[in-house]
């Protein structure tokens, strides 16, 4: 395509240069008539408002793109009509191109291109111009723009750029339905010629499809696209600028056209008939088997529900779709018999979930076909009858050994095996009843109390003999028919209080009984009087007939002093049979009441102090009792009050004390770490302040004194032992404070003791002399000190260096 590009170029440059050629007299006219008005520089003070003076004369330069020749191509002409031909002016151009692309003649003012022009790269160029006188340097012109254009030629092909294209359209779809649309991009000046103007063609697939020679908008060209035969085309769109004419050049582009699906073909079953088999003891739910149905659509266009259309198979059977692979799942809806039926025939059909209306006329969107089922036998456990559990009656007083009922179950299979009864232990625990395990006979084990268990749940077991692996349970339910053997009852230990002055036929309280047994046709209750009670000549009793009794009094007047308690025997009698009867007690106080009738006291002795005592009496003797317990009060107030200042100025410096004596410092001899004097005078020691020895000695212990003394006898600790006694009573016996107890025992050391040290550390390095036996005679207290020195006191002394 070059070279003919090329050729083309060529031969419209030289159809250019004759057109100029030809039209040089009437271009220069034209220049004339169109000139770039400039005045001379030396000119341009002296003007006037006259007519100005031409300069310039040129017009719009033109120059042809592709030019492919060995000599520069002459592009125009600059002319000054201050030029005299003498070669004193000097023509120069500047900007776009200039003296690289476009050079200039100083001379005659004539442009040159040097180089191949592409109008795609570049449209044109501004360039300026100016004349120079060549002896002085001067501006004859003023300096002016002008324009050069590259000329358009037919050198670029169209272009789909927005390729690659994939369209679609439904299949089936109309003659003439849209699809989509191409589009070609002409690189050529559309404002010149028809280089730019495309044209578009089908050059592969124009059977199919159709383009708009103008628009290139592909549209169907048949009306039976089928999906399902071929789901896609690839078509060839060609576009050609000069608008299809001859020599016009041309590009083209790979079009793909994907057939979309519409459900425009029914299901299908591949088999008419299918074939499973099923054990009959399945379980409810257990898959028989799977079958489906194809759909040469696609997407949600194959989807389809299955449904069965036999009534026999719907009662048995349940079909339902799984939605990943479209199958239809056959499940167990009933439990199957193999001894009622042996073979079910199943009609399942499919149907197209989505139906396009377009469509209903290609037929019927659905299918069917048979599934059948064959059912195998297996062995089954023994079916009792009635299968929901049996209710049995036993009287209560029936003997042991008597028969409640009969259980009954029997093998279902054909062979009819025996059957062995048996009673699951863990429901009768008791074992309150047996069973026969032949005959399934329930009989008592145990007498019965309806009043203990009215009922009794049991579960029997029945198992075939020759195959125990096969059990099956039933519940039955055994109650306990009611006999008349326990006596009625008062309901409550009665009690009924009266006033001294009732009167006759006075109603005291009303009674009622209770029986344990529950006679099918009701209680019926009979009251009276026991035998004992028959010569009372204080109460009577009414019996109301609705199972309850009244009590009256029979005479006026009672007296508290005289006798404040009475016992009435109540006999009661069943109604049977048989008929039993027991006597209960009603317990009667004789009370005083008030003016009104209300009870204030039923108590003897209160009445008789309540007639020597008067109300003033009473209140003095509450007064006196109030103040007694002020007066109390007040006393313990006041010792707490002064035990606690007395704590506070003689403990509280002790303790702090000691708690800073937890820095151990240097000892007992570190004067200047701690204020000895201070924690000495916490303590009174009355014993020492009771001797004749001076003052010196009695701030120190009695076992130091002697030593001081120079009795030089063993030192005596009983006085020790009493102090620490004594201190630790008092400290146990004060719950106003918490214990201090060892605090108190090391505060009493003292200064300079002589047995140095009893820090463990220390006494881990240093040798003492020391006995430490004595420390086993202080108690339990410093048993554990003991422990730690006392071994020492049997020691060698070489033993200790």
């Amino acid at each position: 395509m070059a070279p003919v590009r090329r050729e083309g170029a060529s031969a419209l440059v030289m159809a250019l240069g004759f057109l100029l050629c030809c039209g040089w007299a009437p271009a220069q006219t034209t220049r004339t008539n169109a000139v770039l008005i400039g005045t001379k520089p030396q000119e341009q003070g002296a003007v006037s408002h006259g007519r100005v003076k031409r300069g310039w004369v040129w017009n719009q330069f033109f120059v042809v793109e592709e030019y492919m020749g060995t000599e520069p191509l002459y592009v125009g002409k600059i002319h000054s009509d201050s030029d005299q031909g003498d070669g004193a002016i000097k023509y120069t151009i500047s900007g776009e191109g200039a003296g690289s692309i476009f050079i200039i003649d100083e001379v005659t003012g004539d442009i040159h291109a040097t180089e191949r022009l592409d109008r795609e790269e570049k449209a044109f160029y501004t360039l300026r111009a100016q004349a120079i006188d060549r002896h002085t340097g001067e501006l004859l012109e003023l300096e002016s723009a002008f324009v050069i254009k590259v000329q358009d030629i037919n050198d670029s092909e169209p272009k789909f750029l927005e390729g690659p294209y994939i369209g679609s359209v439904a299949e089936l779809s109309p003659i003439g339905t849209s699809v989509m649309k191409v589009t070609a991009s002409d690189a050529d000046d559309p404002t010149y010629g028809s280089s730019a103007r495309v044209v578009y063609s089908v050059l592969d697939g124009e059977k199919f499809f159709t383009v708009d020679r103008n628009t290139g908008m592909i549209r169907t060209a048949v009306a039976d696209l089928d999906r399902e035969t071929q789901d896609r085309y690839e078509l060839v769109v060609k576009a050609t600028d000069m608008a299809g004419q001859m020599g016009g050049l041309s590009g083209s582009t790979t079009v793909t056209i994907v057939i979309t699906d519409v459900n425009d073909n029914p299901p299908r079953f591949p088999q008419k008939m299918y074939q499973f088999s099923v054990s009959e003891g399945a379980a409810v739910g257990t898959p028989v088997g799977r079958v489906i149905a194809t759909d040469a659509d696609m997407g949600e266009n194959t989807d389809m529900s299955y449904v069965i259309k036999d009534e026999e198979g719907g009662e048995l059977f349940r079909v339902s779709t799984d939605s990943n692979t479209q199958e239809a799942v056959i499940s167990i809806k009933k439990p199957l018999d193999f001894e009622k039926k042996r073979t079910h025939n199943v009609v399942v059909e499919a149907v197209n979930k989505h139906v396009d209306p377009r469509f209903l006329d290609l037929g019927s969107f659905r299918d069917q076909t048979i599934v059948r089922v064959s059912v195998s036998d297996a062995d089954e456990p023994p079916i009792f009858f009635p299968p929901t559990g049996a209710t049995m009656e036993v009287q209560e007083d029936a003997r042991l050994g008597a028969l409640v009922g009969i259980v009954t179950a029997k093998d279902p299979d054909i062979e009819n095996a025996p059957i062995r009864y048996s009673i699951d232990r863990s429901t009768d625990q008791d074992q309150i009843f047996n069973i026969d395990p032949v005959t399934g006979a329930i009989t008592l084990g145990q007498i019965l109390d309806r009043e203990t268990a009215g009922w009794h749940n049991i579960t029997v077991m029945a198992v075939e003999a020759d195959n125990l692996s096969m059990a099956s349970h039933t519940s039955v339910s055994i109650r306990i028919l009611d006999v008349n053997d326990n006596p009625p009852e008062l309901a409550t230990p009665y009690e009924a209080s009266i006033c001294e002055d009732a009167k006759p036929g006075q109603l005291i309280h009303t009674i009622s009984v209770v029986d344990r047994d529950e006679p099918q046709s009701g209680h019926r209750f009979y009251f009276t009087l026991a035998p004992e009670a028959s010569n009372n000549r204080h109460f009577t009793l009414w019996d109301v007939k609705d199972n309850t009794a009244g009590i009256r009094t029979q005479r006026s007047g009672f007296n508290r002093q005289e006798q404040n308690i009475y016992l009435l025997p109540i006999l009661v009698v069943d109604s049977g049979p048989p008929a039993l009867s027991s006597t209960g007690t009603l317990t009667i106080h004789v009370c005083g009441c008030d003016t009104d009738g209300a009870i204030q006291s039923c108590n003897a002795t209160a009445y008789v102090m309540s007639a020597a005592l008067s109300p003033g009496a009473l209140i003095a003797l509450l007064v006196c009792v109030l103040i007694l317990i002020v007066l109390v009060l007040l006393i313990l107030t006041l010792k707490r009050h002064r035990k606690g200042q007395r704590i506070s100025e003689d403990e509280e410096d002790m303790r702090d004390n000691v708690i800073k004596y937890n820095d151990e410092g240097g000892g007992e001899q570190d004067t200047q770490a701690y204020d000895m004097s201070a924690l000495r005078s916490l303590y009174d020691f009355p014993e020492v302040k009771n001797s004749d020895s001076g003052s010196e000695l009695r701030a120190l212990p009695q076992w130091i004194q002697g030593r001081v003394s120079g009795d030089g006898g063993a030192a005596d600790f009983s006085l020790f032992k009493g102090y620490i006694c004594k201190k630790v009573e008092q400290a146990d016996a004060d719950l106003s404070v918490p214990p201090y107890d060892s605090f108190q025992t090391y505060a009493f050391e003292g200064s300079s003791s002589p047995a140095l040290s009893l820090s463990s550390i220390h006494t881990l390095s240093t040798i003492s002399e020391q006995d430490f036996s004595y420390l086993s005679d202080w108690g339990p207290r410093f048993r554990q000190l003991a422990g730690y020195y006392a071994p020492q006191a049997g020691q060698p002394e070489e033993e200790g260096s």
